[in-house]
């Protein structure tokens, strides 16, 4: 008989898909798990509890969450629902306003923000512009071009058929512009068309073929010309798909009639995007042509401007950045999603980004020995934790990135390149996050739960979902404020003790003894299931082995409660001595140290995990390491 001691020292590989369960010869297979599920990988490789969820305000919808950081101290979220922004600043609402965008058209939203302006893009809709100008003063307005010497310099561009001519029936003044063939639409009245290189301002469209115009520049003759154009983005053509402020430039990715078209504004002159002579400092623009689909979803700023379209992934460069050096390099041939936008987000240099298949999350890095960009899928080995991302955002304090997939779950990315840490662990909640935001350094979500949405924030001074807590210094039985819990069970923590499930009722919890503190919230599981043992996963003679584990030594960190599963039901494994704070329900005291567990009889399913760790308890929990003892007939 084998004696053999199984270590896990670490779980920096994160969850593991099932399809590696026959490659024990990989270093990942070492440090993974067969499931993790509401913890978090730490950069050193043990494993905790993920903090609770505090509620934060409720919301009248669907929701994307956007963060507007004005400075560290000036820290905001914005919640875009259907027709509605509302500003909020520490869980208050500062700000309503009207927005052009509907629920259907949330999924689609791109934005970019410098100092206190945000600037938010979908193709159907007017590009918007969103300003702080105080406290309580926010503005959401349209984009407003430059005007130099009179002259409007959004961009233009000739969409009608090359044959179709224009004649002015005047040089100056107001005119009428007769089109040889079907060339205006009602909506094109109010904007400027360029004629023969000058530009006019379209008054009215009587039909088609005929429009009137007031002259901004004299035009030079009256003959019919082919030499005209209308603006790159109307109400007509569409408007721009993303926009990111790029070595003082704005840069616009796409647009919905002409998706695979980039355009720079003059540098240092945010909204003038007149190409000129094409002067150093003038405004660049280009399409994206290739031997593949390039319709732009999303342009980032890194060291070179980055632009990821529906088929691969690009950069542009130029030192500096002018219309005569300029360069359009493809590097990798990912592509990102198009029925949504999931916005690319640094990482220690590198841009995360969702891949089009929607079961991948890429690190788009440039690599010094290639020269190159690469564009590693970060999400290969993660199994189900990665399925149709709708949204992302970075913690860089606790190197997490927190990915929303479309089942309403959360992929949590430990990322540490340094260390080589890349770990994936499925975070749940008893509802559907839709959308996550990194406000002054604290993960906010948009959550639906049993009909009802809002916003709460990760918190790891709670340890529950959809969580408040409340204080009062004569003590109460009565706690109220649970409206958004009206009817469901929640777990009570009172004075430190643990009271177990009551029902709010009438938006209100009442304790069988008065408290002097409580938290309320739903009670959420973590799970943790390693791998199978590695020297018999995927061996030819591992079918007949009889194992049996003797002993599992758990090395545990600040931890008040372990219950473990050897495949005869959770063991409850004591820890320490109780607080008895209240002496009701009390909980044990956090330990850090081993704990071991004896395990019972022989098995022959080397194929499945020999412990599981499965509770709900809502206290500390990290386990930095286990080893188990076994024993194997040969």
């Amino acid at each position: 008989m084998t004696r053999v001691r199984l270590h896990q020292t670490s779980f920096t590989a994160g969850q593991v898909a099932p399809a590696l369960l026959g490659r024990s010869d990989l270093r990942l297979y070492q440090n993974g798990a067969a499931t993790l599920t509401n913890v978090l990988i730490l950069p050193t490789g043990g494993v905790r509890r993920r903090p609770g969820l505090r509620h934060v305000t409720g919301l009248p919808g669907r929701a994307r969450l956007i963060a507007f950081e004005f400075n560290t101290e000036q820290v905001y979220l914005l919640a875009v629902t259907d027709g509605l922004v509302t500003v909020l600043a520490d869980g208050e609402a500062v700000a309503t306003l009207t927005s052009p965008w509907s629920e259907a058209q949330l999924a689609g939203l791109t934005w970019t923000q410098s100092a206190d302006t945000l600037l938010i893009c979908h193709p159907d809709v007017e590009a918007r512009r969103l300003t702080r100008h105080g406290a309580a003063d926010w503005r959401l307005e349209g984009w407003s071009f430059a005007v130099v010497d009179g002259v409007d310099t959004r961009p233009v561009h000739r969409f009608a058929d090359a044959e179709i001519t224009l004649t002015p029936s005047a040089t100056s003044g107001t005119i009428t512009l007769t089109a040889s063939a079907a060339a205006f639409d009602p909506l094109h009245a109010g904007l400027p068309f360029q004629v023969a290189g000058k530009q006019v301002t379209l008054t009215a469209v009587v039909s088609a073929t005929e429009a009137t115009a007031d002259t901004v520049e004299d035009l030079d003759a009256t003959d019919a010309t082919t030499d005209w154009q209308e603006p790159a983005w109307s109400a007509v053509r569409g408007w721009p798909v993303s926009a990111v402020f790029h070595k003082d430039r704005l840069v616009v990715g796409g647009a919905r009639d002409l998706p695979n078209r980039i355009w720079i504004s003059r540098s240092a002159d945010l909204f003038n995007f007149d190409t000129g002579t094409g002067l150093d400092d003038e405004a660049i623009e280009f399409p994206i042509l290739a031997d593949q689909v390039n319709a732009v979803r999303a342009v980032f700023s890194g060291h070179d401007l980055q632009v990821f379209t529906a088929g691969a992934e690009w950069v542009v460069t130029g030192e500096p950045l002018s219309p005569a050096s300029v360069e359009l390099i493809r590097q990798t041939r990912v592509g990102s999603p198009t029925e949504r936008s999931v916005p690319p987000r640094d990482v220690d240099g590198a841009t995360m980004f969702a891949s089009s298949d929607g079961g991948g999350v890429h690190e788009f890095l440039y690599v010094d020995v290639d020269s190159a960009y690469t564009a590693l899928d970060l999400a290969l080995v993660a199994g189900e934790v990665v399925r149709d991302p709708v949204d992302q955002d970075y913690d860089r304090v606790n190197r997490l990135l927190y990915v929303a997939m479309a089942d309403g779950s959360i992929g949590a990315l430990t990322a540490y390149r340094a260390e080589q840490v890349t770990a994936w662990t499925r975070l749940e909640t008893d509802g559907a996050v839709a959308a996550v935001a990194m406000v002054g350094g604290v993960a906010h979500v948009a959550v639906l739960r049993a009909g009802l949405w809002s916003v709460e924030a990760f918190d790891a001074t709670v340890s529950l979902d959809a969580a408040l807590a409340g204080s009062d210094a004569e003590g109460t039985a009565n706690w109220l404020g649970l409206d958004h819990l009206e009817g469901r069970e929640v777990r009570v923590l009172a004075d430190g003790s643990d009271l177990g499930l009551l029902t709010v009722t009438g938006g209100a919890v009442t304790l069988p003894v008065p408290a002097f503190a409580v938290h309320v919230g739903l009670p959420f599981r973590h799970v943790i299931e390693p791998l199978p043992p590695a020297p018999f996963a995927g061996s030819s003679g591992s079918a007949g082995l009889a194992l049996r584990p003797v002993r599992t030594v758990f090395r545990l960190l600040e931890t008040a409660a372990l219950r473990v599963d050897t495949g005869r039901g959770p063991t409850a494994i004591p820890l320490g001595t109780l607080n008895q704070a209240s002496g009701l329900g009390a909980a044990p005291a956090p330990v850090t140290g081993d704990r071991m567990l004896r395990h019972l009889g022989w098995t022959r399913s080397a194929d499945r995990p020999l412990w599981r760790i499965d509770q709900d308890d809502p206290v500390g929990f990290c386990l930095l390491s286990a080893t188990t003892e076994v024993k194997v007939n040969d």
